[in-house]
């Protein structure tokens, strides 16, 4: 079954090209028991860590693996390199590279907008049962997702969200989404299941049951975008052996790991994905953020093929959209 996504800048339809697809399908569908042997085996850390290594370390890992065809194919603007196209001499230096997102990636300038973490494809939803995009947990489990322990799933119960999943061809540096101060700070262990729709939607809340780093960014503060409380969580996924908290404040100068009280600065380089296909997702509290309307017109239009069509009763479709550019407005 192929998937189709929006691009955003052209409102075109896009067929996606999995890489891998068949022997990602192939291996969720003979482990649908979540028990099994098999299923621990492909989604823990140590067969993650070795396929990232094959993959983009391992010298002849572009020949076993497609990779010199995937570099072909991936369509990729090589004038947005922060460093020369020489010096990305390794798979790795490749997916880990740096772009010239000051010029190339525009961020709005209204104090109130709220920007994409990535380069990736977007799906909006909402907690709130009576709410014109409401959706079932089937991606996460919101008190599993933010580990009910910690208190802050109650904050978060009629809010809204958004998904966005990088796909290995993007960039792979996940920019602050609002400015304001790091009110907690925590990781999560898991699994390393893939982000394949397809395989997502097999295994039942798979963004909750990954290893994930939950950042609470407090924007109701001096110098802050004013939409309350803001979760976001970096999920780890298949062949994604780390998640780097590296924020710079100019640039990519000067990186630092995150801590209490941290005032950080909307657009800004937050954390580094190591390396492959990966997701990130934002929650807001209820009535704190309006959604750009592309965004929830083209996540319900009719006519468009996805993976995530059978298990929803309305259409759930992805829209393509850039690191920085508008996702919504806060509602003081």
């Amino acid at each position: 079954m192929k998937h189709q996504y929006i691009v955003r800048e052209t409102g075109e339809v896009a067929d996606e090209k999995f890489y891998h697809d068949r022997l990602v399908n192939y291996l969720y569908s003979v482990m649908r028991e979540e028990s099994s042997l098999l299923y621990r085996l492909v989604t823990s850390k140590r067969l993650s860590s070795l396929m990232a290594w094959i993959n983009y370390d391992f010298p002849a890992g572009k020949w076993l693996t497609g990779g010199s065809g995937f570099l072909k194919s991936s369509g990729i603007d090589i004038t947005e390199f922060y460093d020369s196209v020489e010096s990305l001499d390794t798979a790795r230096k490749f997916f880990e590279r740096k772009i010239r997102y000051g010029e190339c990636r525009p961020i709005p300038p209204d104090d109130d907008a709220v920007v994409s973490p990535a380069d990736s494809r977007i799906i909006t939803g909402s907690f709130e049962s009576e709410s014109l995009i409401f959706m079932k947990e089937k991606f996460f489990s919101l008190d599993d997702l933010l580990d009910v322990r910690r208190g802050w799933s109650s904050l978060f119960r009629n809010g809204d969200y958004a998904v966005f999943r990088l796909t290995p061809d993007k960039y792979h540096y996940s920019h602050v989404p609002v400015s304001g101060t790091v009110a907690d700070f925590y990781e999560i262990d898991g699994a390393y299941n893939s982000c394949n729709p397809g395989a997502v939607l097999t295994v039942n809340k798979a963004y909750s049951r990954n290893r994930r780093v939950v950042t609470i960014i407090d924007t109701d503060v001096p110098g802050g975008t004013g939409c309350g409380k803001v979760a976001m969580i970096e999920v780890a996924a298949l062949m994604i052996g780390d998640i780097v908290q590296c924020y710079s404040e100019k640039g990519y100068e000067h990186p630092s790991p995150l801590t209490h009280g941290m005032f950080l600065k909307k657009g800004q380089p937050k954390s580094l994905f190591r390396p492959g296909s990966s997701v990130d997702i934002l929650i807001f509290e209820n009535n704190r953020l309006r959604f750009d309307s592309d965004l929830i017109e083209n996540s319900m239009k009719s006519g468009i093929e996805t993976r995530f069509m059978k298990c929803f009763s309305r259409p759930v479709v992805e829209t393509d959209i850039k690191v920085r550019s508008s996702i919504g407005k806060a509602l003081r």
